[in-house]
């Protein structure tokens, strides 16, 4: 059914103090509220819903969540506990009055974000560029020139190594046979991990030719282990036959891969998963996808972000991200600025400036190509202060998901550092006018 709106509730209450009068109406969190269009949630989302059944959630609380997540970069368990502890947070949320209880099980975040999609994130991050707006944090006339940049959003996993994989596969694979009662005729239960042990401290001691012939072990291991689960799956009924499919294709995936292919595989639960070279000196690969991120050249607020599978060239990602950022912000930039890995870009009906460009450079452009370099630290800022930096979400929807988010809880910060200055200056004002019109005394 489609989400509950707010219940009408009295005025007053004469057990409960509301939360308006609880809290300080010019925190910046209660000003940020009054900027979001909350009911756009409810026409957007609601789509996605049937007319029957239980009644969802309301939008504005699930909205609310997502955007406090990732101002802050906490978990899905981490906000919500948050929630029931925090007045200013349940006001930004819609709550008239403050709540003891726990909004919702934290599970909830995670079907609301599978039944959206990429469509539904977007929303998010359109209304926190209206926000900026209205704000007056920036102007129409910044979003005509944009800043484009790539980064990489590295997946929860460990650092991939053969021998790790072949003992995770095997383990993976001994566990699922267990579970659905397949007979094994051996599971190297105690041998694996001794392998692996050992693995481990001949790489630590370099000790090359024996790492090889342990990592050679656990692959002929698993292999053993392959044949006889598709062996005894012969006589197992259809439903047991589906289950194991794609741990075994993935484990087969495993085996077959060599030093030098493309497209390997580097973590049985995330096969998604990209090696991407990106010339950093302290990191030479990150094991994630590329992501597209676009802001305004001035301010720097995040008008598009979204993942690109398949580590394309950055050229080839540049219309699509202009797209992006004419679909969220209502219009097309006049002027974007690429680094130099943008160069066989497919772009004419915007006018494109790459770094270290001196033909067709005029006071102005050469002043806003300085600022392309600020796109660096917005990226910085999006890893460290929000979740870019690690995605826990899971499959290739997760990973367009998390950059969406990331981007809108990044304007959320340059939102809110601009309604503290505002105010502080508001403030600061008034203060100095009180002083003006007291009278002097002896």
């Amino acid at each position: 059914m489609k989400p509950q709106m707010p219940p009408d509730l009295p005025t007053d209450d004469l057990f409960r103090n509301r939360l308006d009068n609880l809290i300080d109406r010019r925190h910046e969190l209660v000003k940020l509220a009054e900027l979001i269009d909350w009911r756009h949630f409810d026409r957007e989302w609601g789509e996605a819903f049937c007319e029957n059944g239980r009644p969802a959630i309301a939008t504005r609380l699930i909205a609310g969540l997502h955007y406090l997540k990732h101002r802050y970069g906490l978990s899905d368990e981490q906000v919500v506990q948050r929630w029931s502890e925090n007045p200013y947070w349940q006001y930004f949320c819609g709550e008239t009055y403050f709540q003891h209880e726990l909004p919702l099980n934290p599970s909830s975040l995670t079907r609301w974000r599978q039944r959206l999609g990429d469509t539904g994130m977007e929303s998010l991050l359109g209304a926190t560029i209206d926000a900026a707006i209205e704000s007056k944090a920036v102007t129409l006339r910044d979003l005509k020139r944009v800043t484009v940049d790539t980064t990489v959003q590295e997946k929860a996993i460990a650092f991939p190594t053969d021998s790790k994989l072949y003992n995770r596969a095997r383990e993976r694979l001994v566990r699922l046979a267990k579970a659905h009662g397949v007979p094994l005729r051996q599971s190297y239960v105690r041998l694996g991990p001794r392998l692996l042990f050992k693995n481990n401290r001949y790489g630590y001691a370099r000790q090359t030719r024996r790492m090889r012939r342990t990592t050679s072990k656990l692959k002929t291991v698993l292999g053993r282990v392959v044949r006889d689960i598709e062996r005894k799956l012969a006589n197992q009924p259809e439903q047991v036959r589906a289950t194991f499919a794609e741990p075994l294709a993935l484990s087969k995936r495993l085996i077959a891969q060599q030093r030098q292919d493309k497209n390997k595989l580097y973590a049985m639960h995330a096969p998604e998963v990209e090696c991407i070279a990106k010339g950093k000196v302290p990191k030479r690969y990150e094991f994630g996808v590329k992501v597209s991120i676009a802001t305004t050249n001035r301010c720097n607020l995040v008008v598009g972000a979204q993942s690109m599978p398949g580590n394309p060239h950055d050229g080839h990602t540049l219309k699509q991200a202009l797209q992006q950022v004419e679909r969220l912000t209502g219009q097309r930039p006049e002027r974007c600025y690429v680094d130099l890995g943008y160069r066989g870009h497919d772009v004419n009906d915007v006018t494109v400036f790459k770094a270290r460009q001196k033909h067709d450079v005029t006071t102005s452009i050469r002043r806003e190509l300085k600022r392309r370099n600020a796109i660096e630290p917005i990226i910085g800022h999006m890893k460290s202060d929000g979740l870019l930096h690690r995605n826990y979400l899971k499959g290739v929807q997760g990973d367009a998901l998390n950059v969406i988010l990331c981007g809108a809880g990044q304007n959320l910060r340059l939102i809110l550092r601009h309604l503290r200055i505002f105010w502080r200056k508001i403030g600061q004002a008034l203060e100095r006018y009180a002083a003006l019109a007291s009278p002097c005394t002896a």
